[in-house]
């Protein structure tokens, strides 16, 4: 029979029971966050600290290259040392690379094709194996005009095609333009690569752009006559001929100037000691500066890996490192320039679609030839 105590004493009881399962409940919560912590302050932490460290995303990217730099690999280990993304490489010529990927089609593993050259780069686009690129990182990294105009091709640096002069022999106030250097004050003293090279057809594709195809043609003449010699060796063989009294003046690429500055070759070094850099037609039509960049593929198996590949290259850091390694321009205006290269000061560029050079390489090629320039 209940009485009033034994009332008093099962209420209590149950409040003793649902304090203890309370308690319980506290210190299962606890265990997962601090009980002193609002539910929607636990939720943004891992979000927070995601943004400091870069997030290990793992799997691969395939790139077939046509630039053989040692910085570039390096750059692709310090990518995957940030990302866990591994980049696998195959290098070749990129001709040679264009028809694998076409031959390929949809069964490549490449995602990204990166050459060293405008005119190639539009070959790849024209031959329908690149896709848009869309990265608002990379819009902000790289300017409009240092990409295609349709975005299937992005740009990772540049080079000046310019005069390099014998100081001891050469007054820069001598120097002006590239149309200059095919009149006969220079008759005898000019010494470039063969026309075969991509270099130059992509040099005199500018002019036809830019001049016409009958001044371009005339300027070719002009430079095929006043050749010191006929065309021998690469971009280094110029200034190492000019240095040594074949001819007073070289058309050159302005990194290998820089890559001699720093080579092991003391005989390299010297040379490179001994002559200037001028960028010509700073009051006309600017200096000629051709691109190394990067497509993507357009059946890229990892396109969110390569896009972030692109994003990481094109970065200050990794910028300046090409710059630094190769002495090429970096396309990021936010890059630290070498010493050498801001001692070359700024210059105006040509104002030209990089297409053009692939579009007019066959008149140029044929310019070259009916001229003379071997």
């Amino acid at each position: 029979m209940f009485t009033k105590r034994s009332s008093i004493v099962l209420t209590i009881s149950c409040m003793l029971v649902i304090a203890l399962l309370a308690g319980c409940g506290a210190g299962n919560n606890t265990g997962q966050g601090s009980s002193n912590t609002p539910a929607s302050a636990q939720t943004e932490e891992p979000a927070s600290s995601s943004n400091t460290e870069p997030a290990q995303t793992g799997g691969e990217v395939n790139i077939y290259t046509a630039r053989h730099y040692e910085v570039d690999q390096e750059l692709y280990d310090a990518f995957k040392e940030q990302t866990g993304i591994t980049v696998n490489v195959v290098e070749g010529k990129a001709p040679e690379l264009i028809e694998r990927l076409k031959r390929e089609g949809a069964s490549s593993p490449a995602d990204l094709f990166i050459t060293v050259d405008g005119g190639i780069l539009n070959t790849a686009k024209t031959e329908d194996i690149l896709q848009p690129i869309v990265s608002d990182v990379l819009d902000k990294q790289v300017p409009a005009d240092l990409w295609d105009k349709d975005n299937q091709w992005v740009g990772l640096s540049t080079r000046a095609r310019v005069i390099v002069y014998v100081k001891d022999r050469v007054d820069p106030s001598q120097l002006s333009t590239y149309e200059d250097l095919a009149t006969d004050k220079w008759k005898g003293k000019v010494a470039v690569r063969s026309s075969t090279n991509l270099y130059n057809q992509s040099l005199l594709a500018s002019f036809i752009e830019v001049m016409g195809e009958a001044e371009a043609e005339a300027w070719a003449a002009g430079i095929a006559a006043n050749l010191a010699r006929e065309p021998e060796g690469g971009d280094r063989d110029q200034a190492q001929a000019i240095v040594s009294g074949v001819g007073d003046v070289a058309i050159m690429n302005t990194y290998y100037v820089g890559r001699m500055f720093a080579s092991e070759d003391a005989e390299e070094v010297k040379v490179a000691e001994q002559v200037g850099v001028f960028f010509p037609n700073q009051d006309t039509t600017g200096t000629h500066i051709n691109i190394s960049g990067a497509g993507l593929i357009k059946h890229s198996k990892n396109k969110d890996n390569a896009i972030k590949l692109l994003e990481f290259l094109t970065a200050p850091e990794a910028q300046a490192k090409i710059s630094q390694a190769n002495f090429e321009f970096p396309v990021n205006a936010e890059t630290e320039l070498p010493e050498l290269l801001k001692s070359w000061g700024d210059f105006k560029r040509q104002d030209i679609d990089f297409a053009k050079y692939g579009e007019l390489n066959p008149k140029a090629v044929e310019i070259a030839n009916k001229v003379g320039w071997k």
